[in-house]
């Protein structure tokens, strides 16, 4: 193996490990965000999450990546200790069906079907299918369909290049006798955890060493400790995820390492033991891909079965590990409210997004009872009201910030283009639902300043403002429920709502004015409803931006100016009769201008 050989082996390598994330991506961003969601939905049953984990991991290949994100669950509080368990050792079971995967590669037969079952056969077919895809497809499910094909193609093509690479070493007698060092069990099971730890991969790691076998050089006793190290290693990428979390999701990491070690332990003394007892002569053969993946399975699959039903006492020996205080109790209640936007979903983006959803309907709900509040302090004054409504504009706030917070660091990762418009759609709304807060406020001064000084409107201007605070109402509970829904047709009546109100607002001025020449009114509280009628309409402006929001997520390139630009708001037209329904709803009492 000269200097050549060895370039092609590293490249071989950084085509297999990138090969395996962009399978991983594809998969994550086709799934939507389901498969966190069967996660987040999952019960008590152990049996149930171990099968779980197993087939989550089994789909994105990545063992590291299921136990990444369970520690998010856990941090959060989505998912409880005991739940994470049963997902930790499913993950182990099924991250070991890429090393079959993999195993392929050594098929060797003059069959033309033999032949065609090898992933470097059907690979580049494959290869070409998800360019195709991705060069000339709209769809972004076929998009992301095409970043799996390719993915699988790059992944098996790095693994058909290392191999190729590392054949010569075979001749080499300072490798063969390199690997003569791992007959020792504890330092093959030393070496093992060291470069999964580095390259934080197990099943990246079992694939380097499936691909070494070709050599012939590394016999059965040298591989089974190293195989036994990587799923010690692998346990790296989730210990890293549990700094800075909370104690409950440290104990998840740990209870992953703990699992790994144990087992480890256990299979470690039972088979040495029955090796210097029974001799076992495979051992001394030289190691096959087909092999490395049966150790791989076997190890997990029986390490699972004997320590599930002592999944109480890992999660006993993970709060020994990590004691509980009174100080975990009281921030446990401090970041309840915001845990499920933990930054570890962040590597999901799909779930991610859908936790950053769910906060923004709970920060239009809080919206909606600000302004409702505020209404009704506008007619009957109550500083305990009034003190509430403050409080929950601040809490609007607080969402604000953190919501905002989490979407700017989720439009850095990799979105595919329907979540990239939703991502956009919501901090838009998240905006517009904060001025709407911040409006219900400034009619909660105007309600303050008119009890501090006594002031009244009249019966005819009381029963106007009624009117149009209803209307209001209704439109920012329309626009929510289209923020909910995502209804585009309800999403096109908004705008139409909108200038109703616009309609309204310009009458109440009209009508107030005539009153303030009969006498009927001051021209201080004038002020006061000019203020009033001012918030209302720009309520109803932020209520139009959040319908023209949601009708962006399907359209590429609308505006929300363009969009308002290109109604035809003509006598008759369509938008022309759902204003004046609108009008005729709130229609204003005749007799109060007389």
């Amino acid at each position: 193996m000269d200097f050549f050989d060895l370039l092609t082996m590293i490249g071989g390598l950084a085509l297999f490990l990138y090969g395996m994330h962009l399978l991983s991506e594809g998969l994550e961003k086709l799934s939507g965000g389901r498969l966190e969601r069967v996660l987040e939905n999952l019960t008590n049953n152990r049996l149930k999450a171990v099968l779980l984990g197993a087939g989550v991991t089994a789909v994105i290949q990545s063992s590291s990546a299921t136990t990444v994100m369970v520690v998010g669950f856990v941090n959060s509080g989505i998912m409880k200790l005991s739940q994470a368990i049963g997902i930790i050792m499913g993950a182990n079971v099924g991250t070991t069906i890429t090393s079959w995967l993999l195993s392929l590669t050594g098929i060797e037969s003059d069959s033309f079907f033999l032949q065609l079952v090898k992933p470097t056969s059907f690979s580049p077919v494959l290869a070409a299918i998800g360019v195709v895809f991705i060069m000339f497809m709209k769809n972004g499910r076929k998009r992301e369909l095409g970043t799996i094909l390719v993915g699988f193609a790059i992944l098996m093509t790095g693994m058909d290049t290392m191999s190729s690479a590392v054949k010569p070493l075979s001749q080499v007698p300072e490798f063969t006798g390199l690997f003569t060092m791992f007959t020792n069990p504890l330092l093959g099971l030393l070496v093992g955890a060291l470069v999964t730890a580095v390259i934080q991969s197990s099943s990246a790691s079992v694939g380097i060493l499936q691909a070494l076998c070709v050599t012939g050089s590394i016999n059965y006793a040298a591989a089974v400790p190293i195989i036994l190290g990587q799923n010690i290693g692998t346990c790296v990428t989730a210990m890293m995820s549990g700094v800075g979390a909370s104690k409950n999701a440290r104990r998840a990491s740990i209870v992953h390492l703990l699992f790994n070690i144990i087992g480890t332990a256990i299979f470690m003394i039972v088979f040495y033991t029955l090796n210097a007892v029974m001799d076992f002569a495979f051992m001394e053969e030289a190691a096959d891909s087909a092999g490395i993946a049966l150790v791989h399975t076997g190890f997990n699959v029986l390490a699972t079965l004997v320590l599930l039903p002592f999944a109480n006492f890992l999660e006993k020996l993970s709060l020994i590990i990590i004691k509980p205080d009174e100080e975990e109790e009281r921030q446990a209640m401090e970041n309840e409210l915001f845990a499920k936007m933990d930054e570890r979903f962040l590597s999901t983006p799909s779930f991610a997004l859908e936790q950053a959803y769910s906060y923004v309907l709970k920060m239009a709900a809080l919206t909606k009872d600000s302004l409702k509040g505020a209404t009704e302090n506008l007619f009957v004054f109550d500083k305990k009201h009034v003190k509430d409504i403050e409080q929950i504009e601040s809490l609007v706030d607080r969402y604000e910030d953190e919501v905002s917070g989490y979407l700017v660091k989720l439009s850095s990762r990799n979105l595919s283009e329907p979540d990239s418009r939703k991502l956009n759609m919501l901090l838009h709304s998240v905006g517009d639902l904060e001025r709407i807060s911040d409006h219900a406020i400034n009619l909660v001064d105007c309600a303050k300043t008119m009890n501090k000084k006594e002031q009244h409107f009249s019966e005819k201007a009381t029963e106007e403002l009624k009117i149009f605070s209803q209307a209001v109402c209704d439109i920012v509970d329309a626009s929510i429920s289209v923020l909910e829904t995502g209804d585009e047709t309800a999403a096109k009546s908004i705008e139409p709502f909108e200038e109703a109100i616009d309609v309204l607002q310009k009458e109440m001025k009209k009508r107030h004015v005539k009153r303030l020449r009969k006498g009927k009114c001051t021209a201080e509280m004038g002020f006061v409803l000019s203020d009033i009628t001012n918030n209302y309409e720009r309520i109803a402006d932020h209520c139009s931006n959040l319908a023209i929001n949601v009708m962006q997520l399907g359209e590429d390139d609308t505006h929300a100016h363009e969009y308002v630009d290109s109604i035809e708001k003509g006598e008759g037209s369509a938008f022309d009769q759902m204003m004046q329904e609108c009008l005729r709803r709130y229609e204003l009492p005749a007799k109060a201008v007389k």
